[in-house]
């Protein structure tokens, strides 16, 4: 069990310990897919959804969820965030907006967890905003497609 670090030699559970780390600059980004009909699509891209603009609603909530990941995650190390970016990238042909969400920090710990935080949180909002009128959206492709910093080095999705 000694491989995975959030856990101890008799198997408890434990947040790892980074003060003894050096601070780099450390960058990671992550996507979520949300599927829809073309009907919620089309309502989205028209800002005609009751509840307000989806998308920027979606932002702000990705925004602040990075910023919530440590009181979300239980290992997670609360941290001072120094950029948090969401952007939507429509698919009209297939009904489907793909989420892309970039953390930034200096700090002795990455921001894997923060990214994957920020886009979940997006993707559900779209879902809040839009389930009166579509309940079978979908949110799938939660990953992480890219990470920079630290000891373990650049992670690029192929």
């Amino acid at each position: 069990m000694s491989e995975f670090t959030h856990i101890d030699d008799k198997g408890r559970a434990r947040m790892v310990d980074v003060s003894e780390k050096t601070a780099t600059d450390r960058r990671a980004t992550a996507q979520a897919v949300v599927a829809m009909t073309a009907e919620t699509f089309e309502k989205i891209r028209n800002q005609s959804v009751k509840k307000g603009n989806v998308l920027e609603t979606a932002r702000i909530a990705g925004v602040m969820a990075a910023k919530k990941t440590a009181d979300l995650i239980p290992m997670c190390h609360p941290l001072n965030i120094t950029h948090v970016q969401v952007d939507f990238f429509p698919d009209a042909g297939q009904h489907l907006i793909r989420i892309e969400g970039s953390v930034r920090i200096v700090h002795t710990t990455g921001v894997e967890m923060e990214a994957m935080t920020a886009v979940s949180v997006a993707a559900l909002t779209i879902y809040d905003m839009c389930k009166s009128h579509d309940r079978a959206m979908s949110i799938s492709e939660i990953c992480l497609i890219s990470k920079s910093g630290g000891k373990s080095g650049t992670f690029t999705r192929s």
